[in-house]
């Protein structure tokens, strides 16, 4: 594994990481690099993509919860973080001290509650250490993180992509082909929706089915009273998914109880509340459920 400097990996532990790297050269007969990666991709059924053309917009939330409710409904999940500079998936799950481990042959994924994780922030000495890579590095680790960890058969991988249409989907879509489709996540304003449109134009370029839209922070929750009041105003989301003629997977509002979940390290969708978010998830994982 690449450290988290411009420099490259010897044999040996990286100086940011808290795992020895294996040797990227096979021995005489060894299975190839690229036969590893279709090996490991060939025992995920489905592997989804959630991205969105803009940051800030609630997509690891999305992701997070997307895989929990996944394998709350008996499915074996896993979820791999991409984003290098900015991984956030580790606190959402209150798994931020953890940090993965080899077993001589494969890196281990960290696992929560019988979800199977990988993120880049498992593989540096601090949590808050910067990563500062170019492209080439970036594509480097995230291949690795589809050969050589140990994901075993998996029904579906959430893949977490960072904001934008650059190296790390581009690398995701390269690599752990066949992609079976993006979910894309915006806010209603039109601010947002217009960066968005950009990630739906990337997946029809690469030919990546986009399986539906999600319109976060789509009005307010008050605690109260539960009545949704549009701060942000509504709809835009689902505006942008008509015009683009996608599907609209549905709106999750703000709702504190979210943030607290996340600040908590305890997704959402554990919570037994009956509520428009609670409902908005059902229906983004009984989307992907058809699949």
């Amino acid at each position: 594994m690449a450290s988290s400097d411009s420099s490259t990996c010897d044999k040996g532990t990286c100086g940011s990481c808290a795992t020895p790297c294996s040797e990227s050269t096979a021995a005489p007969g060894a299975e190839t690099e690229d036969q590893r990666l279709q090996r490991r991709m060939g025992r995920i059924h489905h592997k989804i993509l959630v991205m969105s053309g803009k940051g800030g917009v609630g997509k690891s939330t999305v992701a997070v919860n997307l895989a929990v409710s996944l394998l709350q409904a008996g499915k074996r999940v896993g979820l791999l973080d991409v984003d290098i500079h900015g991984p956030s998936i580790p606190q959402m799950l209150h798994l931020g001290d953890a940090r993965a481990m080899g077993d001589g042959q494969s890196l281990l994924p960290i696992e929560f509650g019988g979800l199977k994780v990988m993120s880049i922030g498992f593989l540096l000495a601090k949590q808050d250490d910067a990563v500062v890579w170019r492209g080439p590095m970036k594509m480097t680790v995230i291949r690795q993180f589809l050969q050589d960890v140990a994901w075993g058969d998996l029904d579906y991988l959430v893949i977490d992509l960072p904001p934008g249409t650059g190296d790390e989907p581009l690398s995701v879509c390269q690599l752990a082909t066949p992609v079976d489709g993006a979910v894309i996540v915006t806010t209603p304003q039109q601010v947002a929706t217009s960066d968005v449109r950009r990630s739906i134009r990337f997946c029809q370029k690469l030919e990546i089915p986009v399986l539906g839209v999600v319109e976060n922070m789509s009005g307010f929750v008050c605690p109260k009273c539960g009545e949704i009041t549009p701060i942000f105003k509504t709809g835009g989301g689902e505006q942008m998914a008509a015009d683009l003629q996608v599907p609209f997977l549905g709106r999750v509002p703000i709702d504190a109880e979210i943030g607290l979940a996340c600040d908590s390290g305890t997704p959402f969708v554990y919570s037994d509340a009956h509520t428009p978010s609670t409902y908005a998830f059902e229906q983004i994982a009984a989307a992907i459920l058809t699949l």
